[in-house]
């Protein structure tokens, strides 16, 4: 008897890790907390088990749901290996380390450092938004610094969202998920694929719609703007023709910086072509006025 897409079971053993417990699930992926058995340190385990493709097996072994699909399952395998080498050849304090990756159970296995902590989106939700501008600070030009490393390798983020920003001890954060990355090789731009509505501009929407570092850049300024709101900011198809979402510069004219509003709503400009162009423009709009923020307050949320 076939089995649905259910995570593994408590105890397995997948190469060198026993599962402990699933702490996350995507689109495309299953991910786990787990033990190396050789030498007990937790980690993070990522399957790659799409959701509308593949079902477990009794023996856990991933299947094409139909026959039609086996293509698309191998081809988003490789994809997942991809992500995994890509990923583990970025070394950066604020991007996830990757320890290793592995085919088992007819599918592919990535291997995370494990890291304690917050989920930045959790904690918007938590807060109910109005987190400080020195808050902003200590999160996104990290995250830039990270994104202009992942942008110089022609590589593209593509679901940059709070939930997928780890927030370790000191609000220290750390970039996940990258799934949905993609290469940018030989002037070719990828496709959309992923969606996370809010976070992803319009031309995400669209296949074949060019894709860049600047589509990154629109969901690094939709982020930083719910965490001044506390909600997620309407789906980028919903913004046009035209466009309701009244700007940061108007909205919250009373509680921030006009500096920093103003770099929000030119990141989240509906026309790609007006935005910061990669993470390293829109970090360098940012840290020109980081001795603005004051010190004293650098520390709180």
């Amino acid at each position: 008897m076939a089995r649905t897409r259910d995570s593994l079971p408590s105890g397995t053993i997948v190469g060198n890790y026993r599962i402990c417990r699933t702490i996350g699930k995507g689109g495309f992926s299953l991910i786990y907390l787990a033990v190396d058995e050789e030498t007990g340190d937790e980690v993070v385990v990522k399957e790659y088990m799409p959701k509308k493709l593949a079902r477990r097996t009794e023996s856990l072994q991933l299947v094409p749901l139909e026959d039609k699909d086996a293509e698309r399952v191998y081809r988003g395998r490789k994809l997942f290996f991809q992500e995994a080498r890509a990923l583990a050849s970025l070394r950066h304090p604020n991007i996830v380390q990757v320890r290793g990756f592995f085919l088992a159970n007819n599918t592919g296995y990535m291997v995370m450092q494990y890291e304690r902590g917050k989920n930045l989106g959790s904690y918007i939700h938590e807060r109910k938004g109005g987190l400080s501008t020195s808050f902003v600070f200590q999160v996104f030009l990290p995250i830039l610094d990270a994104l202009a490393l992942i942008h110089s390798r022609s590589l593209l983020h593509l679901d940059v969202k709070p939930g997928n920003i780890h927030l370790r001890h000191g609000n220290d954060p750390l970039l996940l998920d990258f799934g949905a990355a993609q290469l940018l090789s030989h002037g070719h731009l990828p496709s959309g694929q992923v969606i996370s509505a809010g976070y992803s501009p319009v031309e995400q929407y669209y296949r074949g719609a060019p894709m860049g570092p600047w589509t990154d850049v629109y969901a690094v300024g939709a982020s930083i703007r719910t965490c001044i709101e506390g909600k997620t900011p309407p789906p980028a198809i919903q913004r046009q023709n035209p466009d309701t979402l009244t700007p940061a510069t108007r909205q919250f004219r009373d509680r921030y910086p006009q500096f920093l509003l103003e770099t929000v709503d030119r990141a989240m400009d509906m026309d790609p072509k007006r935005r910061p162009q990669h993470a390293g423009e829109l970090l360098r709009a940012l840290q020109q006025f980081s001795d603005e923020v004051p010190r004293s307050r650098r520390l709180e949320a």
